[in-house]
């Protein structure tokens, strides 16, 4: 029977199938590009249409009002529409949340015909795993995959009565507004703790000891100068040694996640003797490992359990030098700091290749105050950053919900 796994009470019956070009009137909007101004009515692109909704931060491209009438000839959007890609990317749905916009290619909009189809529930249609699956098995291309208008209009899709679409559309669009709320709350954190980072590093936010009173003043020294070993790793390989399927860890650039956590899913591995042959990229306990190359800037500190542990080139490693008192976890903190980011990128930016080098990332200055401070300023923003990450762990997991509701919800 043609009929979801998960249905609200009340409903029976088989959901019935229809071509799209049955149940929508759709509008293409390929043919000639608009011509761009800099400043008028917002162009959404396919670089805006995100999997959900309208980023109109991503991409801001604009068309004269003069010219909007003509551009928008073959349909105007109205709130509530459906937009959906048909390449780079492919597949992003999206509604229509104001009407003051232009469309440009590579987006057909879609509207459902009253009392047949509901919008919202067509947006939740499209973005089920069941259609995105027909839309890439019809797609075509090689490394870019797009979907033709006239082959996107005759797809067959399941849909039940028009009550049914209204209870399914509104369910989902809790969901999303919650979905919302989290990113909002997640966004806000994200950028409070660079905010408080920035203030705490400059000095404008300083914390006091257990009586009240003010630390000493701060120290700024160069990296090199709080190192007793700035190096970088080789590739296995140009020793004459392989990589193993399983073995003594190698970490990459790969390995690093953006929040400072190592993937070791993303780890490879080398054998005893390799490992001993590379003895300048021997890791020890709370190493920081740097990103000098491709991904500049991802930062971590090594962990006992990863032990004994390798790397290669792409990473240097910075061993704070026993008689500095200073703490990895507060320099892991000023290494993540955007004005110390900024510094690594830009660094490199002119280059045909990202890679900063051992002596510009030795000259970067940091601030340095007491190790009691350090401890304090650690504590907070470890703080900071669990409550960014149990939002981000509560937004992943609405996501994941939303999902597999859109699996058994639809057909």
């Amino acid at each position: 029977m043609n009929v979801p796994r998960l249905r609200f009470q009340g409903f029976k019956g088989d959901w019935l199938e229809s071509r799209i070009n049955q149940i929508t009137s759709y509008v293409d909007y390929r043919g000639k590009t608009p011509t761009k101004v800099e400043s008028g009515v917002f162009l959404v692109t396919a670089k805006n249409v995100r999997m959900g909704y309208i980023d109109y931060e991503n991409s801001k491209e604009f068309i004269a009002e003069d010219d909007y009438g003509n551009v928008m000839s073959r349909g105007k959007p109205v709130v509530g529409d459906v937009l959906i890609t048909t390449e780079a990317p492919m597949g992003n749905i999206a509604s229509v949340d104001r009407d003051d916009i232009a469309l440009a290619q590579r987006i057909i909009k879609l509207r459902g015909i009253e009392a047949i189809l509901q919008n919202e529930f067509l947006k939740y249609r499209l973005q089920s795993k069941q259609f995105q699956e027909k839309l890439t098995a019809l797609s075509s291309g090689g490394t870019v995959k797009g979907i033709k208008g006239s082959v996107l209009h005759k797809i067959q899709v399941l849909i039940p009565a028009i009550g049914e679409q209204q209870k399914i559309a509104l369910f989902l669009s809790k969901i999303d507004q919650k979905i919302s709320l989290l990113s909002k709350k997640h966004e806000f954190l994200v950028q409070y703790k660079k905010g408080v980072m920035q203030k705490i590093f400059s000095q404008e936010i300083r914390f006091k000891d257990t009586v009240g009173k003010n630390f000493p003043e701060w120290r700024i020294e160069k990296i090199s100068s709080i190192s007793s070993l700035i190096t970088k790793g080789t590739t296995p390989t140009s020793i004459g040694c392989q990589f193993t399927k399983s073995g003594i860890n190698f970490i990459k650039v790969e390995s690093l996640a953006a929040n400072g956590d190592f993937i070791p899913n993303k780890f490879a591995y080398i054998d005893e003797d390799c490992h001993k042959k590379l003895a300048r990229s021997q890791l020890e306990k709370n190493d920081i490992l740097f990103s000098i190359a491709g991904a500049i800037g991802r930062i971590a500190i090594v962990k006992e359990e990863l032990l004994p542990a390798n790397t290669n080139q792409a990473l240097a490693l910075i061993r704070i030098s026993h008689e500095i008192r200073l703490s990895p976890q507060f320099l892991f903190h000023v290494l993540s700091s955007e004005s110390i980011q900024k510094y690594a990128v830009d660094s490199t930016s002119q280059l045909a290749q990202a890679n900063l080098s051992l002596g510009d990332l030795g000259c970067i200055e940091i601030p340095i105050p007491s190790l009691e401070e350090q401890v304090k300023i650690t504590e907070f923003l470890l703080f900071v950053a669990k409550k960014v990450e149990i939002v981000n762990t509560q937004l992943e997991l609405t996501k994941k919900y939303k999902q597999g509701l859109l699996q058994q919800m639809f057909i």
